[in-house]
């Protein structure tokens, strides 16, 4: 039923739609969504851009891993690529065959494993004890103070550690003091994951925060008010309201994380690499440096590149899948 004036613009009854008209329409629809919405697309433009620049068309480079790639035999990259000789899986032959490259492996995953274990679940709780501060005078000085260290570069946060942890520094000096003997803290490999995670969790507690601190603004504040008029107390309004409110963040998070299990920095352990050694500061990234860029051994490190990609993609997609099991939307809904 049509309003009063209003004009019907569908076909008589029995008739199809041509395909050129259908066409003519969608390309009219086109020009309608252009003219109505290019503010914001002339202002994700950019946005845009950068990711094609600096995203996307780098991808194309780790083709070099089934390459012996040399960049000296052309007068140009693209020169040097076409006369590069192609050895085929050659590079992850001798990537898989290498125990340095099985090391880093073991090591990274051993820290991404420590971390989820004893750094994941911090921001959830930084979240929800911020939440709770009633004044909010105090919840932003607090949210201040720890959001700070997230800006501070790695060598900052490396030279703060050793001021205070070192060998001469402020816990070694009062130790000394009191007549005890230093902890090697900064230089003992058995304890540098703790250190690595301890670091990790100093730097970028807060700023992990921002996520679920958003993700409970946005719970209904009458289901608490609900809750509580039906007896229900702070723990109870918990972990019925407020956990579950979290869980779609909380799953979200998580497998984002899974996908970068690979890849748990570079700064912060090539920085501490000679003060604990190889076998315990050696990951992935610090692997490809010392072995394939320093040596320009090019596609041996695009092959651990590629490698770490493949590894992070299978991993989300199993994270996602178990996700969807569990009844939760995950990185992407299903179709």
């Amino acid at each position: 039923m049509s309003a009063p004036g209003a004009v019907d613009t569908r076909p008589p009854a029995g008739r199809t739609p041509s395909p050129r008209r259908t066409r003519r329409r969608g390309r009219r629809s086109l020009r309608v969504r252009l003219r109505r919405d290019w503010p914001l697309l002339a202002m994700a433009a950019p946005a845009a851009v950068l990711l094609l620049v600096f995203h996307y068309l780098p991808t194309l480079g780790n083709i070099i891993a089934f390459q012996d790639y040399n960049p000296f035999v052309g007068d140009d990259p693209l020169d040097a690529f076409l006369n590069s000789e192609w050895i085929g899986f050659g590079n992850f032959e001798a990537l898989f065959r290498d125990p340095l490259f099985w090391d880093a492996v073991r090591n990274t995953l051993s820290i991404t494993a420590f971390q989820l274990v004893f750094f994941f679940p911090l921001p959830i709780l930084l979240a929800l004890i911020l939440n709770s501060v009633v004044s909010g005078r105090l919840r932003g000085f607090v949210q201040s103070v720890v959001y700070l260290p997230h800006f501070f570069s790695w060598v900052l946060v490396v030279t703060f550690f050793v001021q205070m942890f070192g060998g001469a520094g402020l816990l070694a000096q009062e130790m000394r003091q009191a007549g005890l003997e230093p902890w090697g803290i900064m230089t003992n490999p058995d304890t540098f994951i703790v250190l690595v995670t301890a670091e990790a969790v100093w730097k970028d507690l807060g700023w992990g925060a921002i996520v679920f601190l958003a993700a409970l603004s946005a719970i209904d504040q009458n289901l608490y008010e609900a809750a509580a008029a039906d007896g229900a107390g702070r723990w109870r309004r918990l972990w019925h309201i407020t956990l579950p409110g979290l869980r779609p963040v909380i799953v979200l998070l998580l497998i984002m994380r899974l996908g970068d299990a690979l890849s748990v920095g570079f700064e912060q352990f090539i920085l501490q690499r000679e003060a604990v050694g190889r076998q315990a500061a050696e990951v992935l990234d610090t692997f490809v440096y010392y072995q394939a860029i320093s040596t320009q051994q090019w596609g041996l490190g695009a092959a651990a590149g590629l490698f770490k990609a493949v590894v992070g993609l299978v991993l989300i997609l199993t994270a996602n899948k178990v996700a969807h099991r569990l009844g939760e939307q995950g990185v992407y809904a299903k179709s």
